[in-house]
């Protein structure tokens, strides 16, 4: 496990770089470049203030010509230098946010419903800023102030040994005080990211309930939940600043403490003539480049292992709840699908599915039906390997579902849900799903799921809104329909997928799916219509999360068993 999440975080890491390492090298070339720049400054203004000492006029006017060529080019530096660093940022954040949306797209249904996509939502919104500003761009800052430091270290030792030697011991206070402050930077960051989430969870909550929240007339008491989550975030915040503020403030204290002493140390040296007043102005501008490494690399450090932190986040999530997918594919469906003795719960000690034994043969249409709760949509979850941690055998053919890969069963079955997810998009993209079918095949599918009005109407460039905000439920569970048909698949799960339909509407639509001939069709459904029910090849009468009985409509209504106690129940 240690191993994996390793590897991912090393692949997490190196999607920042792919196609990027260019633009990091020139972001680090010019950041070299900008050091020696800064460097060469002071050098000038020491020579200017020798040159007055001396009175030399053709000296200063030599100097006077250099600084003049230096400060456009100086200027080109700088303009190269933040386009590239802005273009490494940029690029980096966009693939290190592709490859992680690629790794949770490969997790499986049953992984991913376990957890949090508000927190996922604060890894790829709030914790991204840090990743970037203190990763990204951090990485290049502490190799420009590396860079920074030896350069200025090397100019000083050559300027004077000993003057260099008495700034190395005044640094040693900034050194101290960075390195014993800088440790605590990374738990407050972790601490607001993980508040973050909370608060992002909470809030997406509130949004989502908001039908409900005004409802029942309980708008202050959501507000005070609101509140308590947004006073803890902001609370943290505060503390990451402050402490990040004491850091930086105890750093340029410390740095100034060194530059004052740096000024006085040497002009007792210029009075006793060990150096002249230039060298002492080169060694005070020069601390700056020595001593504001030393003051800022320790918060570049921190502020990195914090950025950091947050990527062993992402990390974390990608490796919760991954379960190993299946060996091997599955090509076709020739015999169908069988389950046997199969026990399941979401819980270990509360079991939704019971020893439940069911046949589904290729090409005949199934419907399931009983009362709430006895495990309906949980055995179409079952099918489609949503949960692979069940007692019993599932099989697809002579396979054992938990053998297969995913990927080839959403190949070869699909499902229409009771919970309809439309885009933010246009009717035709929430059909194809993005893929590129073509108008026939597009059109024999709105013709089948009942959707030819909607589209004569409205066009299928009508944009559907937020999760379907601009249709009615009914047409939003047409296009769902449409989506499973246009797939092609083997196997059509339906979980009562006319729920939100009219009588005549959902007639229609089953009789649409009754008509698809060579094609497997198990469908969970509540309406007891009974010219519908005669359509299905055999009917599944669920109980207490087992069949309790299973044949089709007339065998089933002579019995007078179960079936036909619900069937008289709903039909009054």
């Amino acid at each position: 496990m240690k191993r994996a999440k390793n590897s991912n975080r090393r692949l997490l890491i190196n999607s920042m770089y792919r196609g990027n390492k260019f633009i990091f090298v020139i972001a680090v070339i010019f950041s070299i470049l900008s050091a020696g720049g800064n460097l060469f400054f002071s050098w000038l203004l020491g020579e200017v203030i020798d040159t007055i000492g001396n009175g030399n006029m053709e000296n200063l006017k030599r100097i006077g010509i250099i600084t003049l060529c230096t400060i456009p080019t100086y200027f080109a530096i700088e303009a190269i230098r933040w386009t590239a660093l802005s273009k490494f940022q940029s690029n980096g954040m966009r693939r290190y946010k592709e490859w992680a949306f690629q790794a949770i797209s490969k997790k499986s249904i049953s992984a991913f419903t376990n957890e949090k996509t508000a927190t996922y939502l604060s890894c790829f919104t709030n914790d991204i800023t840090s990743i970037s500003s203190d990763y990204l761009w951090g990485t290049v800052h502490i190799i420009y102030n590396i860079v920074m430091f030896f350069a200025a270290l090397a100019m000083m030792l050559k300027s004077s040994p000993v003057m260099t030697g008495i700034v190395i011991a005044l640094c040693v206070i900034p050194i101290l005080v960075s390195v014993t402050m800088g440790n605590g930077l990374a738990k407050r960051e972790k601490q607001v990211s993980d508040m973050n989430g909370l608060f992002t969870a909470r809030l997406k909550d509130l949004l989502g309930g908001f039908a409900v929240i005004k409802s029942f007339k309980a708008e202050k008491r959501c507000e005070e939940v609101f509140a308590a989550e947004n006073r803890q975030l902001e609370n943290a915040k505060e503390k990451r600043r402050i402490f990040s503020g004491l850091l930086s403030s105890a750093s340029e204290t410390s740095g100034i403490t060194v530059q004052l002493g740096i000024f006085f140390v040497g002009a007792v040296m210029a009075l006793n003539g060990h150096i002249t007043a230039g060298t002492v102005l080169v060694f005070v501008n020069l601390v700056n480049s020595l001593t504001s490494p030393i003051q800022y690399l320790p918060e570049l450090f921190a502020n990195r292992k914090a950025a950091d932190g947050l990527i062993n986040k992402m990390v974390d999530l990608l490796d919760a709840n991954t379960e190993s997918d299946g060996l091997s594919p599955i090509e076709d469906i020739s015999k169908g699908i069988t389950m046997n003795d199969v026990t399941f719960g979401y819980e270990d000690d509360k079991h939704v599915i019971k020893k439940l034994t069911c046949n589904f043969e290729k090409g005949k249409s199934y419907a399931i039906v009983g009362s709430s709760g006895c495990g309906k949509s949980t055995l179409l979850n079952l099918i489609l390997g949503a949960h692979n941690k069940y007692q019993g055998s599932i099989k697809i053919d002579d396979r054992e579902i938990s053998t297969v890969s995913s990927d080839s069963i959403f190949d070869s079955i699909s499902m229409i849900g009771q919970n309809v997810f439309i885009f933010d998009d246009t009717i035709r993209n929430n059909i194809t799903m993005y893929s590129p079918f073509s108008d026939e095949e597009v059109n024999k599918a709105v013709t089948l799921a009942g959707l030819d009005e909607v589209i004569n109407a409205r066009g299928e460039d009508y944009l559907c809104g937020e999760n379907g905000v601009n249709l009615s439920g009914g047409e939003r569970q047409r296009i769902s329909i449409a989506r499973s048909l246009l797939k092609g698949s083997k196997v059509l799960l339906v979980d009562e997928a006319t729920s939100a339909l009219d009588n005549e509407t959902a007639r229609h639509v089953g009789n649409s799916l009754l008509d698809l001939k060579e094609l497997t069709r198990i469908v969970v459904t509540h309406r007891m219509d009974e010219v519908l029910l005669k359509k299905y090849d055999e009917i599944v009468m669920m109980k207490n999360g087992a069949v309790c009985e299973q044949g089709d409509f007339d065998s089933l209504m002579s019995r007078k068993g179960n079936f036909y106690a619900l069937y008289t129940v709903e039909n009054g």
